[in-house]
């Protein structure tokens, strides 16, 4: 029996405009990004142990006075502040998938590159799984504590949820998790919080409290500010709508690709999140005109 027929495409009662099916522009979509998939991002593995090694050679170069310390504080702000995208990477399993020879590799930048941040890889994706799941959502998403109507707005509100006893969102959703790895990840949160406590006496109690906070506390926190204006509120303002296709956006950095950690092309990565993040640029200018098509919100005038 011959196959049925497909439906013929719409017009929307212009016969010059096609309106494609839905099934139609995801095969599209699904060729394109398939065009990115499978590489091994082995830049995103230098930088992410290569940062971390930069970050704990600033301890001895600045305690033996080789590095002086404004130019310590800077450096730190810096490792500390790129810290996250290689976790990130690793988060979705695009160096390694689960089950391939080097998973291994995947799991260490994903454990070690987020270490002066202080945020615990299993914690890091476990509420990440939750923020694509639920994104923009209110009650869901943990990022959602990060919303402002402006970048100073969204600033404060995140850095009111990294005070003591805020950050419900992030408590939330690691409170309803079901991934088997909770307990886990819960334990390495604790140990990391308390060495890194256990370290910042240790160095005030020996006469290094100056060192200390602006070679760790300091910096992350103003890592923390940045990080969550460019990866968490940028790419979802005004953080309203909800939807595969609505939850995030494409638009035109002030401060241009490489400042903004590449978040421009956000909503490639939504749509399909094994693409690597040096790779959603192109592919975000190759499928661009389907996701026209389709209305997403579009906020880059090239």
């Amino acid at each position: 029996m011959s196959a049925a027929p497909a439906a013929p495409a719409e017009t929307n009662g212009d016969e010059s405009i096609v309106v494609r099916s839905d099934r139609e522009l995801k095969r599209e979509e699904a060729e394109i990004a398939r065009k990115y998939l499978g590489r091994v991002p082995w830049e995103m593995v230098g930088w992410g142990l290569g940062n971390f090694v930069l970050w704990l050679s600033i301890w001895p170069l600045t305690f033996t006075g080789v590095l002086p310390l404004w130019a310590a504080f800077a450096l730190a702000t810096f490792s500390i502040t790129i810290c996250y995208l290689p976790s990130h990477e690793a988060q979705h399993s695009i160096i390694a998938a689960e089950g391939s020879p080097l998973r291994w590799l995947n799991e260490l930048v994903g454990h070690v590159s987020t270490i002066p941040l202080l945020l615990p890889y299993r914690i890091a994706w476990i509420t990440h799984k939750q923020h694509h799941a639920n994104a923009n959502d209110p009650e869901l998403d943990p990022d959602h504590e990060n919303r402002g109507e402006n970048w100073w707005q969204a600033a404060w509100n995140g850095m009111q949820s990294r005070q003591f006893g805020a950050g419900e969102g992030y408590a939330n959703a690691l409170g309803r998790s079901e991934d088997p790895n909770i307990g886990k990840a819960l334990r390495e949160g604790t140990i990391l919080s308390l060495t890194h406590y256990a370290i910042l006496t240790a160095l005030a109690w020996s006469g290094f409290a100056i060192e200390a906070a602006l070679i760790w506390w300091l910096p992350r926190h103003i890592a923390m500010t940045y990080i969550q204006l460019f990866l968490s509120w940028a790419p979802h303002h005004p953080m309203k709508e909800k939807g595969r296709y609505r939850d995030t956006r494409a638009w035109k950095s002030p401060v241009g690709t490489i400042l903004s950690m590449g978040m421009e092309y956000h909503i490639v990565h939504h749509l399909f999140p094994r693409i690597p993040l040096f790779q959603t640029g192109p592919a975000y200018h190759e499928i661009r005109g389907l996701l026209d098509e389709r209305g997403c919100p579009n906020d880059r005038p090239d």
